[in-house]
């Protein structure tokens, strides 16, 4: 018996050992679970009150496996050139982004193999069909745009900056799917106003101050981002625009959205809007550096976490 158990230690020890972490940098689950809030905060927008339990417990897996999802893809069709980026990284920046918590790129530093990212990838792939499809057969739909978008957005690496609109689209159907999956037939000017804040949000607050954290690297590998295409100034520009439609979306939106959200909303929504998105991105104005951009996007990261937040309590207090 013991001479059993002593192969049955010795075949348990030869099996590789897994470490999760690396699967959740693959993922950048910090980032993602800010980004799980975006659905919610949407559907809840919407619906004016709470959906049922099952509603909120499936939606929430739903959308925690779907940006668990295309953050791995993006990693995963992305790995040779993070290998290039790899070579030409310089000491890190004073302040990290939100996704830089865990390891980044585990696939191409060659800490996990491409085909166990390829399974993860593919396992959380099927969670969140199932799932979105349970909630609304659309809801499946969209996040196979939004997977088709974000490879679309990792092709156009090397060939075109305008990358950055199927990278908008990526993040703007994330909210739409929260919607659908609670209400089947949306108002047109909710969604529009909907699709307008994320969309802007992601390109001033997200990829453009990106483009700054990472525009010496991005030069060095021959991206064409918006700052190695059309210069400091054009993207910083850029940036301000975004961000102030973001900012004025997010105010916005409290005219269209569901009867049941009161009016503390308006007030929450115009002091995260100042704190995350434009007081931010004013230091970025003054000072454009990786420094301040990464700043930007790491205040204008927590966005959906902070509005969800804010419809929540506007829902509760309105029910009093």
């Amino acid at each position: 018996m013991n001479q059993v158990s002593s192969r049955f230690s010795e075949a348990l020890n030869g099996l590789p050992s897994i470490n999760l972490k690396l699967f959740l940098g693959l993922s950048r689950t910090p980032h993602g679970l800010l980004d799980v809030c975006t659905p919610a905060m949407a559907a809840l927008l919407c619906l004016g009150s709470f959906p049922p339990a099952s509603v909120i417990l499936v939606g929430l897996m739903t959308a925690f496996a779907g940006y668990t999802a295309v953050y791995a893809l993006n990693d995963l069709i992305d790995f040779r050139i993070d290998k290039e980026r790899l070579t030409v990284t310089k000491d890190p920046l004073e302040v990290l982004r939100v996704d830089e918590v865990l390891m980044r790129h585990p696939v191409a530093r060659g800490a996990l193999s491409f085909r166990s990212g390829i399974i993860w990838f593919a396992a959380w792939s099927l969670i969140a069909l199932v799932g979105a499809y349970w909630l609304n057969p659309f809801c499946a739909l969209l996040f196979l745009i939004s997977s088709s978008m974000e490879s679309l957005y990792c092709k156009l690496l090397r060939v075109s900056h305008l990358k950055i609109i199927p990278s908008a689209i990526v993040k703007a159907t994330g909210g739409l799917a929260g919607v659908y999956a609670v209400a089947p037939n949306p108002s047109t000017g909710f969604l529009a106003v909907l699709f307008l804040w994320l969309a802007a949000w992601e390109v001033g607050g997200q990829n453009i101050a990106n483009d700054i954290v990472d525009m010496e690297e991005d030069a060095k590998v021959s991206a064409l981002t918006t700052l190695t295409v059309l210069g400091l100034p054009e993207s910083v520009f850029m940036l301000l625009a975004g961000v102030s439609m973001a900012a004025l979306a997010g105010i916005a939106i409290y005219w269209v959205a569901g009867n049941g959200i009161g009016p503390f909303y308006l007030i929450g929504a115009a002091v995260l809007s100042w704190k995350l998105l434009l007081e931010p991105a004013r230091g970025v104005y003054y000072d454009p550096t990786p420094v301040t951009a990464a700043a930007l996007f790491n205040k204008a990261s927590y966005m959906p976490a902070g509005f969800l937040a804010v419809v929540v309590v506007s829902i509760i207090l309105h029910l009093n």
